[in-house]
């Protein structure tokens, strides 16, 4: 169904620091069972589709939210999320007590990946599909 150049991309179900708005990069929270029906949700949505290529990240939660849609994706690791470094496992509100303003597009992220290294790991995905 879906047109040859057409790209579907589909974020992890909730985990509980989705749920707690805390930044989540590198650290692999697995899914809550809201996170494994929502996986379940897209995969009916997506089920008249037919896919050349399904990727996914290494990280379990997006492994187990790709298997919940019904699709077995081949790992990427370019796929991995932000890696927020100092800033991982903390809400916004908190990064800004220390950091007025912040925002993970203008940064800084302390021990964690530039803006321009998410840019590169995309631009490769991109180049792949």
């Amino acid at each position: 169904m879906a047109a040859d150049r057409d790209v579907v991309l589909v974020r992890h179900g909730q985990t509980v620091w989705i749920a707690t708005g805390r930044h989540t990069g590198r650290t692999d929270i697995p899914l809550t069972d809201e996170g494994r029906r929502q996986g379940r949700a897209v995969g009916a949505l997506l089920a008249p589709w037919s896919f050349a290529t399904v990727l996914t990240s290494p990280l379990g939660r997006a492994r187990e939210t790709c298997r919940a849609a019904g699709f077995d994706g081949e790992v990427d690791p370019d796929l991995k999320e932000w890696d927020y470094g100092d800033h991982e496992g903390r809400t916004t509100p908190e990064i800004r007590e220390d950091d007025p303003g912040w925002t993970v597009w203008r940064g800084p992220v302390p021990g964690g990946e530039s803006i321009d290294d998410v840019a590169a790991r995309a631009d490769r995905v991109v180049a792949r599909i």
